[in-house]
């Protein structure tokens, strides 16, 4: 007996790496925007308050990377390497910033959000970037 019919989902099970690529893309393209947006200025005394070495090159870097790694993810545009490079900006955060606050903090923001955006930066990684994607038209995805 199928339980509520649920296996009708299984085909479109190609489509699930695209619906994660986009999630996570446009999360990450607004969080780079606003860093932006306020002047990178403020991002790098931030930095610079937790000891990241040379903050006001970083600062740049790291909006840089979440705004166009967040808008390639959301293409599906060189996936797999976007999806490697916001997990080590979510390992970052989560080590620099958010460990002292815990998963889920008391007051304000735990590591919630960072978490599951690092896991669905490592299973974009794995899955490849699915079946609507740039990727695929230039011969770089799996769902060509």
């Amino acid at each position: 007996m199928q339980v509520l019919a649920l296996r009708m989902f299984g085909a479109f099970s190609g489509y699930a790496a695209t619906v994660l690529r986009v999630g996570v893309g446009v999360v990450m393209a607004y969080h780079g925007y606003s860093k932006f947006q306020g002047g990178t200025s403020n991002v790098a005394g931030f930095l610079g308050s937790l000891g990241v070495p040379a903050p006001d090159l970083v600062a740049p870097l790291l909006a840089t990377a979440e705004l166009v790694g967040g808008v390639m993810l959301i293409v599906g545009l060189a996936t797999r390497v976007w999806a490697i490079i916001i997990a080590l900006v979510l390992v970052g955060a989560i080590f620099l910033v958010k460990v002292d606050l815990g998963l889920i903090a008391d007051s304000g923001v735990g590591a919630e959000l960072d978490v599951a955006l690092l896991a669905g930066s490592v299973a974009i990684l794995l899955l490849g970037p699915g079946k609507l994607a740039a990727d695929n038209a230039i011969g770089l995805g799996d769902a060509a």
